[in-house]
């Protein structure tokens, strides 16, 4: 009994041991990734910032740079490390001093929503180096639900900012009503997301459609059902040489099968907020795959800066791939 009790208590001491020098690399490899991902942001941040890393600005200059803001919001997104509360507590903990002159998570929660334009110009750089010449896209909306139904009336994000208030909106995919946003995407046959928007729930797709036209020229852009509108197809043409390619219902008049460009490119999109979905968090769900609607976000401005952030990181792992000879789709294992 004293036997089997002590090897109980090595195997445990073994096991325990090994969690933790696993938990310990974990946060190493987050640290070098955090140098790697810090030296792309200054390589294409261009003349945004000056020589040390911040975007010329009156008052104080910080130690802890604008653009390691950037690049540690990056870095944890890649991570799937949501809480900035968690990433935080590990740093300190396990790696103390491994960052240079790292703030503290109260200001690295300001800075992160002031950086945002930064990090995207950033990203569209990153975006167009890895596929700047396409002329076919891919355009879809996701729900980005901030809450429970039953919580919707008692839901305080946007009260103090109505102009970007969430709103109650349909989708129609899923067949469900949620209060939230709702993330706009266009992305090529790569996909490499060009261009993205956040709006209220209730604003219809046709909206940020209108939007790309003067963005993008002479291209084919492809949609589902939801952007059939024949005005708008003519708009485009007319306006901006886009030709919008959607599949007909089956009780329009002079119905035609859907494309062979359409068939073969349109999953393309799909697949992107499948990847942001399951990797970087961006939409939960629960084990019945229902959206759960959880975030740690309190503003809406808070909650922009992390959709920012997880789309920046989602870009940046593509260019890991790209470098490493991979196929850019493979962002999971983009760090490994």
């Amino acid at each position: 009994m004293l036997e089997k009790l002590h090897m109980s208590l090595i195997f445990s001491t073994l096991v325990a041991s090994k969690q933790l020098s696993t938990i310990i690399v974990d946060m190493r490899n987050f640290v070098t990734k955090f140098g790697k991902i810090l030296d792309f942001c200054k390589k294409f941040a261009g003349n945004q910032v000056n020589k040390r890393g911040n975007v010329t600005r009156c008052g104080v200059v910080p130690t802890f740079s604008d653009l390691e803001v950037v690049a540690l919001s990056i870095t944890a997104e890649a991570f799937s490390i949501d809480s900035e509360n968690y990433l935080f507590k590990r740093l300190n903990s396990e790696c103390p001093g491994a960052i240079p002159n790292l703030i503290t998570r109260r200001q690295y929660n300001q800075r992160r929503k002031k950086t945002m334009l930064l990090g995207e110009s950033i990203r569209q750089a990153i975006a167009k180096a890895i596929d700047g010449g396409e002329d076919v896209f891919s355009i879809d909306s996701k729900p980005v639900k901030v809450c429970q139904n039953a919580r919707a009336n008692r839901c305080k994000m946007g009260k103090d900012d109505i102009e970007h208030a969430p709103a109650w909106g349909y989708c129609a995919s899923q067949n469900m009503y949620y209060y939230g946003y709702k993330l706009h995407a266009l992305c090529g046959v790569t996909g490499v997301i060009h261009s993205y928007d956040m709006t209220a729930a209730n604003v219809h797709d046709l909206q940020y459609l209108k939007d790309v036209q003067w963005e993008y020229h002479d291209c084919t852009i492809l949609g589902d059902k939801g952007y059939l509108s024949a005005p708008v197809q003519l708009d485009l043409f007319e306006t901006a040489n886009i030709t919008l390619d959607v599949p007909y219902r089956l009780n329009q008049k002079n119905w035609t099968p859907p494309t062979w460009t359409y068939k073969r490119f349109r999953k393309r999109i799909e697949t992107v907020f499948s990847q942001l979905n399951d990797h970087l968090m961006m939409i939960r769900r629960s084990a019945e795959g229902r959206l759960q609607g959880k975030n740690y976000a309190k503003k809406p401005a808070g909650l922009f800066a992390r959709m920012a952030a997880k789309v920046a990181a989602f870009t940046m792992l593509q260019y890991f791939n790209l470098l490493n000879h991979r196929p850019i789709g493979q962002v999971k294992y983009a760090l490994f």
